[in-house]
Formats: C-alpha cells, sequence, structure tokens
C-alpha cells in the first residue's frame, strides 16, 4: 500500500476512535461540559494534560525549529519544560483547592470585580486564538501533504472533527478523546525514532542515539552535523547564536507563560481532590518527558537526512517526498545558476562560485518531523503513523483551547457577568453555540496564521505570561493585591507584550532583527518583560486603592491552608 493509502487507514482508524469515544463520553451537564464532572483519575488527567500540552508546536514544528536553528532550539525544551515545573510546584493544587470552573473565574473572585472577570475573559480569548491558529495550521500541513489537498480544505476537516467532539462531549468528552490521542501521537513519535536510531547509530534508544555514532564510520552524529553545516556555509550545530539576553528572556516567557495558559490551567480542575491534581501533575511530566527528551534526536536525525539528501543532488533526481512536498508549497527550489542541481548553503556561503545566485533551496521547519520518515525511506505505514500522530497532536489541543474560549463566553460572560440568572440547559446551549463560532474562527487563522507553528505558539506563552500568570500569583501569595491593581497590571502587560510583538513582526518586518529589537530581546521572548511590567503596575497601582475586603482575605488563606480539599 503506498503512503496514502496508509494515512487513510491510520488517520481513518484514529477519527473513528476519537469519535466513538466523543459519543461515549457525550456531557449530560455544565459541570460535565466544563470540568468533566470533576470525576477524572489522575492517571487518566496526567495523559489527558499530556496530550493537551504536547500540541502541534510539540509534535510538529518544535523538533522542526530545533532541526533549523541547532543549539538555540534548545529555548523551546528548557521553557516547556520548566514551566510545567513551575506550574506543578507553584499553582496547580492552590487553583484546584479554589475550585472554579475557568482562570477568568478565579480572577473574577479573587478580585471581587466584573471588570477583572471580563478582562481575564479578553485576555483567555487572545491567548487562546493566537494559540489555536498554530494547531490548526499543523492539522492543514498535515492533510494538504499526505491526503493531497489544498491547505484549506485540510484546516476545515479539522475543524469538523474538533467541532464534533468539543461540542457533543465538552470538557468530559475531550478528556478521555485526549488520552486516546496521547496513545496514537506518543505511539506516531516514538516508533520512527526508534528506528532511525537504529539505522544511524544502531543503537535502539533514540535519546542515547542521539549522542552516538555511525556505525560504519565510528564518527559520532553530532560531529558529522557539525562538518556538513561547516562545508555548507551554515554556523555550527552545536554552537548558538543567539545573544544571551534573548535565550534567558525566550526561555523565561515560555516557562511562566506555561504556568498562565488557561487551557492547561483548567485541567486542574477535573480532578476530584488538591492531592489528585498533585498526582496528576506528576503523571503529566512522565508522560512529557517521554517526548521532550525524544525531540533533539527526531531533531538531529532530521537534519542529517536532509542534508544527505538535497544538498548539491540534480533536482531532476530528486525523489518522491520532494515533488509532494513541493506541490504543497513547504519545500521550493529555484534554480539560481541553471545548473539544474539543488544549492543549499548558509548565509557564509550565499555568493555561487560562478557569482550567479545564492541558497536554491527553501524549506519550512514545520514539515521536517512529517517529512523525516520519507526522506530516511522508512516504511510506507510509518509515514501515515506519524501523520494520525501529528493530527492527534494538534487537534487535542485545539480543542482544549476551543472549550476555554466556550466557557469563556457562555460561563464567565454569561452566567457569571450579564444573565446570571440563567439556566443550566440555556448555559449549555450557548456554550456549545460558542464551540461553534470559535472552531470557525480558528480555521480562518489556521489558513492564514502569523508564523511557523511554534513561533506562533510561543507568541501565545509571551500574552499569557504577561497577562494571567501575575495576576494569579499576586492572588494566591498576597493578600493585599486589589481590584485595582490586578486590573491594570493585566491589561498593561498583555497591552505591551502585543504591541512589541505586532510592530516588529507585522507592522514592520524590516526592523525584525536583533539590532533593532529593545536591548536585544525578540518578539518570542518579550512576554518576559511584559510579564515584569504587569507586576510593576499592579503592585504600584494597589498600593493607592482600597484594601481588598475581608472575606477576600480569608479566601487567600483558605486556599493557601495545608489542609486537603
Amino acid at each position: 500500500m503506498d503512503v496514502r493509502g496508509w494515512t487513510f487507514v491510520m488517520v481513518g482508524a484514529s477519527f473513528a476512535l476519537y469519535v466513538a469515544v466523543a459519543i461515549r463520553s457525550r456531557a449530560g451537564s455544565t459541570k460535565d461540559f466544563y470540568v468533566a464532572g470533576t470525576g477524572v483519575s489522575p492517571l487518566a488527567n496526567g495523559m489527558a494534560t499530556a496530550s493537551d500540552w504536547m500540541s502541534a508546536a510539540s509534535f510538529i514544528s518544535m523538533a522542526g525549529l530545533i532541526s533549523f536553528l541547532g543549539y538555540d532550539g534548545s529555548v523551546y525544551l528548557m521553557g516547556w519544560t520548566g514551566g510545567y515545573v513551575l506550574l506543578a510546584l507553584l499553582l496547580a493544587p492552590y487553583l484546584r483547592k479554589f475550585g472554579a470552573y475557568t482562570v477568568p473565574d478565579f480572577v473574577g473572585d479573587r478580585y471581587y470585580s466584573q471588570v477583572a472577570r471580563i478582562v481575564a475573559v479578553l485576555c483567555a480569548i487572545f491567548v487562546s486564538f493566537t494559540y489555536v491558529s498554530g494547531q490548526m495550521r499543523g492539522v492543514g500541513i498535515v492533510f494538504s501533504r499526505f491526503l493531497e489537498v489544498d491547505v484549506g480544505l485540510g484546516v476545515a476537516i479539522g475543524m469538523a472533527i474538533v467541532f464534533f467532539y468539543a461540542f457533543l462531549g465538552g470538557m468530559k468528552g475531550i478528556t478521555y478523546t485526549q488520552v486516546a490521542q496521547y496513545c496514537v501521537l506518543i505511539f506516531a513519535y516514538m516508533v520512527p525514532a526508534i528506528f532511525l536510531a537504529v539505522m544511524m547509530t544502531g543503537v535502539p534508544v533514540p535519546q542515547l542515539g542521539f549522542g552516538g555514532a555511525d556505525p560504519e564510520t565510528g564518527v559520532f552524529l553530532l560531529d558529522k552535523l557539525d562538518g556538513l553545516h561547516r562545508e555548507l556555509g551554515f554556523a555550527p550545530y552545536t554552537e548558538g547564536a543567539k545573544s544571551m539576553i534573548d535565550v534567558a528572556f525566550i526561555t523565561a516567557a515560555l516557562m511562566v507563560g506555561t504556568a498562565g495558559l488557561p487551557h492547561v490551567i483548567v485541567r486542574f480542575y477535573t480532578v476530584r481532590r488538591v492531592r489528585d491534581a498533585r498526582t496528576s501533575v506528576g503523571w503529566a511530566l512522565v508522560f512529557i518527558a517521554v517526548l521532550y527528551t525524544t525531540a533533539p534526536a527526531i531533531a538531529v536525525f532530521a537534519r542529517t537526512n536532509l542534508l544527505d539528501t538535497v544538498s548539491n543532488q540534480p533536482y531532476a533526481e530528486m525523489p518522491e517526498w520532494f515533488t509532494k512536498w513541493e506541490a504543497t508549497g513547504l519545500v521550493s527550489f529555484e534554480d539560481h545558476d541553471g545548473d539544474g542541481r539543488i544549492r543549499y548553503v548558509g548565509p557564509e556561503r550565499e555568493p555561487a562560485p560562478e557569482g550567479s545566485g545564492a541558497n536554491e533551496l527553501t524549506v519550512n521547519p514545520d514539515i521536517m518531523v512529517l517529512a523525516n520518515p520519507e526522506i530516511s525511506r522508512l516504511p510506507n505505514w510509518v509515514v501515515g503513523l506519524v501523520a494520525a500522530g501529528g493530527l492527534a497532536a494538534a487537534l487535542s489541543t485545539a480543542a482544549g483551547l476551543l472549550l476555554v474560549v466556550s466557557s469563556a463566553v457562555s460561563h464567565d460572560l454569561l452566567k457569571r457577568a450579564f444573565r446570571p440568572g440563567i439556566s443550566e440547559k440555556g448555559e449549555l446551549r450557548a456554550a456549545r453555540a460558542s464551540v461553534a463560532v470559535a472552531v470557525l474562527l480558528a480555521g480562518y487563522l489556521g489558513v492564514n496564521p502569523p508564523g511557523f507553528v511554534a513561533q506562533t505558539v510561543a507568541f501565545a506563552f509571551g500574552l499569557a505570561a504577561s497577562s494571567f500568570f501575575p495576576a494569579i500569583v499576586l492572588g494566591i501569595f498576597t493578600k493585599t493585591m486589589n481590584r485595582e491593581g490586578a486590573v491594570a497590571g493585566m491589561v498593561a502587560g498583555i497591552g505591551f507584550t502585543a504591541a512589541y510583538i505586532v510592530y516588529f513582526r507585522f507592522a514592520n518586518p524590516a526592523a525584525d532583527t536583533p539590532e533593532h529589537w529593545w536591548f536585544g530581546i525578540s518578539p518570542e521572548g518579550i512576554g518576559t518583560v511584559g510579564m515584569l511590567v504587569n507586576f510593576a503596575v499592579a503592585l504600584l497601582v494597589s498600593r493607592f486603592a482600597p484594601a481588598p475586603p475581608p472575606r477576600v482575605c480569608r479566601l487567600v488563606d483558605g486556599i493557601r491552608s495545608p489542609r486537603q480539599g
């Protein structure tokens, strides 16, 4: 069977599984729809959280970016992994003990203000749509290549699947669907990694093969890749080009952004007790570590195979995978010197020997994980399996994000702010209607994304870091933070961060270089500055506004009490 046939089989089987789980887990109440009835076991919640967390950015784009950025790509590994530890230790148990349905619920009640609630809702929607655009783009990329359809049609197919199980089951359906999706995505990620580790180093464990040597030549894989990079004019793969301040600020933005992501935080409301929230975090870290420790190995395998396959090779003799990806527009070749060979070189080798051109090959980093099995000539069923895994990763996170938008609109705006007397059935209808609208907007952003998948997601983390993280931390660990300070801090933090990203990445892309960035901090790292702005504004404003009422102080004491809840 060819690649397309295996893709239909693998994707069709996985989608059938998701739909069956969604039907079986249909939500019957708002509690089921928002927090899965708070009856999810720690193990299942840990697996669902890992699936929710490991989005298209983790599965499709992270290893692709590392394969192109080399050492600099480690910021994504350090930031996202460290952020989850920060969330586990600093926030999850306290938020679960608070017992609200959503992050805006916490902000509204802790800061005794409908204005604070509405600001938090707007921040949640803004962050979620920025994040979900990357997920839907990942769906479109998978479908466009492996089912050979237009990216827009691929996004539409993904929209239909997400809409079905998010509309039907809410958080209950999404949770158990995400358990199934984790099993699919981790199997799909590890199988080709093990194949490649054996082929390239003779070691069956990818994490060890990453540092292994070629069995035939005895040359270490990373040394070989460094040599290929130097020959082609790229910086050595194992040396970083980013400034230390930018690395530090991107890593910090990803870390604290993790701890402020509403779709991750809401997962800790789905278990019965505070102790279960802590346990599920531990399980999630184990499940996440399987993929995250494998990603650098995948990146090295993919980069080495790409350079060996395309550098200075005749374009007319390129294998089928090249032409298939070329048809999607994610790979392109322009023959500057007319010799019919693919000249793939770095900036130090840009001028051709004849002086007739520069680099002739453009490769979108988002294809590397998906194309790697084909480049390496792995069996067709492995290629189809990777496609199913990429879709599982993208769809699981997209569903979680869309539920955040839905609950923000139906519960936080409608139920808690504008129509407190609405019936449970009316609220459930509003939640499902808002899912439908959110899916349509997410599809549009998937067709017209603001960057590569991982870059787009990094923007979302920066926005979360600059808006939610200070409000949550100050709300838990201080009794003096008042509503005026929290609202001013959130508005200032997210406003500054969004303005910086828009200016350098969209309004004035010519200035999007280290020489023009403020203090050398890239748009991916500016969320750390936005977070500091939020903290500073919140603390300053709170000093000149009335103190919180006594009931709020008692609420904070109750959240921090060591007694189990």
